[in-house]
C-alpha cells in the first residue's frame, strides 16, 4: 500500500516498509495493532507472531529495522533490543509465538535511564535490564498467552500487560518529544536528504543533532536518511516496477552505483538478486479476522536475531527500577 508523504511522493505503508517479505513463506501469522491513545508517546505498535514451521525446516525472517528499541517476550526468552544497524535476521523453527513491542524513538532512553548508544546492535534479557520489574513483565505476558497463543483475546490481554508496565514512564521529556518529531520528519518526508534540512526544521546545530540522535537512538542522523532510502528501495524492488537508475534518482542518490553499494552493504544482496528472491505476487498478503475485522498480515515477525556472544557485565547499564530519566 502506498500513500502520499509530506513531500508529495509515495510514502510506504510502514507495515510493509521494514520487512523483507519472502513470498513463499506461509509458516506464520502475525497480528499487529497500535497502543491505547495515552501510550502513543512510548509505543508505536505491538506485533504478535504465531508460527508453525515443519520439522526439519527453517523460516528465515529479515528486517530493515526502524530507529527504535524493541521488547520481545516469547515462551523461551524475554529481551530488550537496541537498533540493529544492518540487516536484522532470525530463523524460526518449530512452533512458537512472540509478543513484540515497537517503542517510539523517545522511549528507549526513558526505559534504560540514560543513553541508548550502548545498546546499538545488542540486546539483553529483561530481567537483567529491569530487574524484578522485567521478570514480572515476562511472567504476566506468558500467563496470558499460555492457554492459546493464537487467540486474539489472549494476545490483546498480553499487550495490555505491557501498557500497564510502561505507563509509569509517562510523560516523556522535552528531548523525547524532539527526537520523536525528528524521526517522524525524516521517515515521512522523502525530500529530506541532507542534515541541514533537519537542523533548519528543528532549529538545531549539526553538532547538537548528532549528540541528540546518538544519545536517544544510538544512531547518526545520516543513518536515519539512509534507512528510509533503503526501506523504500526494498519495497520498490519487491514490486519490480522501475529501473535502478530511476529509483536512485528518486531516492536522492547521485547515481545508480551509490544505491547498489549501499543496498549491498546493508542487506548482503545486490538489488537485482533481491528482486529475484523477494519479488511478490500478492502485495498485501493480508487476511481479515471474521470475528473482529482486524487485519492480520502474513509478513516476517521481527523477534530480532539470535543473541551474539553475551557482552561482559561491565558493558551492561545498571538495572532500571524506577521512572527517572
Amino acid at each position: 500500500m502506498n500513500i502520499r508523504d509530506r513531500s508529495g511522493g509515495d510514502r510506504l505503508d510502514d507495515v510493509e516498509r521494514a520487512h523483507l517479505v519472502d513470498p513463499a513463506d506461509a509458516s506464520y501469522r502475525i497480528g499487529r495493532w497500535g497502543p491505547s491513545p495515552e501510550l502513543g508517546d512510548l509505543v508505536r505498535r505491538f506485533w504478535v507472531p504465531v508460527w508453525s514451521v515443519p520439522e526439519g525446516a527453517e523460516a528465515p525472517q529479515r528486517v530493515l529495522q526502524y530507529p527504535v528499541c524493541l521488547m520481545v517476550v516469547s515462551d523461551t526468552y524475554a529481551r530488550f533490543y537496541g537498533v540493529v544497524t544492518g540487516l536484522s535476521e532470525t530463523v524460526l523453527t518449530g512452533d512458537g509465538w512472540g509478543v513484540g513491542v515497537m517503542l517510539t524513538p523517545a522511549a528507549g532512553g526513558l526505559l534504560v535511564g540514560g543513553s541508548v548508544d550502548a545498546w546499538t546492535d545488542r540486546h539483553d534479557e529483561l530481567s537483567h535490564v529491569f530487574g524484578d520489574r522485567g521478570t514480572a513483565l515476562a511472567d504476566g505476558i506468558r500467563a496470558r498467552m499460555a492457554p492459546n497463543p493464537a487467540d486474539e483475546s489472549a494476545q490483546h490481554a498480553a499487550t495490555r500487560v505491557v501498557e500497564d508496565w510502561l505507563a509509569p514512564h509517562l510523560p516523556i521529556d522535552d528531548d523525547g518529544h524532539l527526537i520523536n518529531g525528528i524521526v517522524d520528519f525524516v521517515e515521512n518526508d522523502s525530500s529530506v536528504i541532507a542534515l541541514s534540512q533537519i537542523c533548519d526544521r528543528f532549529h538545531l546545530t549539526e553538532r547538537s543533532l548528532q549528540r541528540l540522535t546518538r544519545r536517544r537512538l544510538g544512531l547518526t542522523p545520516r543513518w536515519l536518511i539512509q534507512r528510509r532510502r533503503l526501506q523504500k528501495a526494498a519495497e520498490r524492488l519487491r514490486d519490480n516496477s522501475t529501473t535502478l537508475a530511476a529509483m536512485a534518482a528518486d531516492l536522492g542518490y547521485s547515481d545508480e552505483a551509490h544505491l547498489v553499494r549501499d543496498f549491498h552493504k546493508v542487506t548482503g544482496m545486490t538489488p537485482r538478486a533481491f528482486t529475484a528472491r523477494f519479488s511478490r505476487g500478492d502485495p498485501q498478503k493480508t487476511v481479515t479476522s471474521p470475528a473482529t475485522g482486524r487485519r492480520h498480515h502474513h509478513e516476517p515477525p521481527p523477534p530480532p536475531p539470535p543473541p551474539p556472544e553475551k557482552p561482559s557485565p561491565e558493558k551492561l547499564p545498571p538495572p532500571v527500577l524506577n521512572d527517572a530519566d
